[in-house]
């Protein structure tokens, strides 16, 4: 009689090896869950600034003069400098300021305005923490971690 040994079940090494692989399948999930949100929350960021420009282009086009003058230098305002002009177009990029910087991090804007071709390019930056990691003790990575939007429009 010829006492035949049958392998019946996984061996250790089969099973070590298939826990490996899954566990290297789920962390690979996780991480791409994780840019997923990231990038979501970049275009989330890009929305709202498009939300705003076009909110003050559209002030911008109320406010408009009885004589046609548009009074696109009152408008003009630089990220830190306040506009010169009529109370209303103040008014206006105080409270497009305010917006900005409740809804964006760290979220500032400005406004440029030619009066011959009636252009104006508002400009809107924010901090973007999808672009860097916050782990990184680089300061100039974080300090060059910001996005930047821009929009032209004849008004």
């Amino acid at each position: 009689m010829v006492n035949k040994k049958i392998q019946s079940g996984a061996t250790l090494i089969e099973v070590a090896i298939t826990v490996l692989v899954l566990a290297t399948s789920l962390l690979a999930m996780a991480t791409l869950q994780t840019r997923s949100l990231q990038f979501n929350q970049s275009a989330f960021m890009r929305s709202q600034a498009n939300i705003h420009a076009y909110d003050i282009m559209d002030r911008m086009r109320i406010n408009r003069g009885t004589d046609g003058d548009n009074r696109l230098s009152a408008y003009t305002a630089d990220y830190e400098a306040d506009p010169a002009g009529n109370a209303v177009a103040s008014a206006d990029v105080a409270d497009w300021r305010a917006r900005l910087e409740k809804d964006l991090p760290e979220g500032k804007g400005k406004i440029a305005c030619v009066q011959a071709t009636r252009i104006c390019t508002v400009s809107i930056k924010w901090k973007d923490s999808s672009l860097f990691d916050e782990n990184d003790d680089d300061e100039d990575v974080a300090a060059e971690a910001t996005s930047e939007f821009e929009f032209t429009s004849v008004i």
